[in-house]
């Protein structure tokens, strides 16, 4: 039970956005994959047969726990429909003429649902040992341990990039700054849609979010 004029604090364990990975505050690195989509539904028996194979070899392949996200969102109709008008211009009569056809039935088909999109992300994390307290010739064991996490994390995505490949999927690692666009459109959607975070997050210090205690005032 939530008493009124109480507000709940949930806490999200992440340190840092630093060089395309997510520190946690227990000290493990995680590094974010997009992953493209295929028209499975499009393809033969026997392309099926193949990718489906290769899928599952990819998934026996792994040796460490992966997070697979996916996003249900809405799809940006007006600048779909304008890239895709600008690109009929330069289309043979025939194919010109059958791209405004889709656009003014997608445009009919938005003023009465909404139109969503699906995205897949894959979360990589770097082992427990490549982030362990050790010290190594006298240098920071924090340092190196970083130092560690971050060439196992750039391995591992490299790997599971060839891996998704063979399947026909295209992957591709997220920077910081997509990383951190990708927390605010999961934890603030509508403030996501009105206000950007800027592409370069190198003047940002630290990700802090606070909430007021109504009822001591404390923070």
């Amino acid at each position: 039970m939530i008493r009124r004029g109480v507000v709940q604090t949930v806490y999200v364990g992440v340190a840092a956005i630093e060089e395309d990975a997510v520190r946690l505050v227990g000290g493990q690195q995680r590094a974010v994959l997009e992953v493209g989509s295929l028209s499975f539904g499009l393809q033969d028996e026997r392309e099926q047969e193949a990718i489906l194979a290769s899928f599952a070899a990819f998934l026996n392949s792994l040796t460490f726990r992966v997070q697979i996200l996916v996003r249900a969102v809405p799809i940006d109709v007006d600048g779909y429909l304008a890239d895709l008008e600008r690109r009929a211009r330069d289309l043979s009569a025939e194919l010109g003429e059958l791209a405004y056809d889709h656009v003014a039935f997608v445009r009919r088909l938005s003023r009465t649902r909404t139109l969503l999109e699906r995205r897949f992300y894959l979360v990589v994390p770097a082992s427990d040992e490549a982030v362990g307290a050790r010290r190594l010739f006298g240098r920071p064991a924090a340092r190196q341990d970083a130092d560690a996490a971050r060439r196992q994390l750039s391995a591992r995505c490299d790997e599971v990039e060839r891996q998704l490949g063979r399947c026909g999927l295209a992957a591709r690692r997220l920077s910081g700054g997509a990383i951190a666009r990708l927390f605010q459109a999961c934890w603030c959607p509508e403030l996501a849609r009105v206000q950007r975070l800027d592409r370069d997050l190198s003047h940002a210090t630290a990700l802090v979010v606070r909430t007021r205690n109504r009822e001591d005032g404390r923070f």
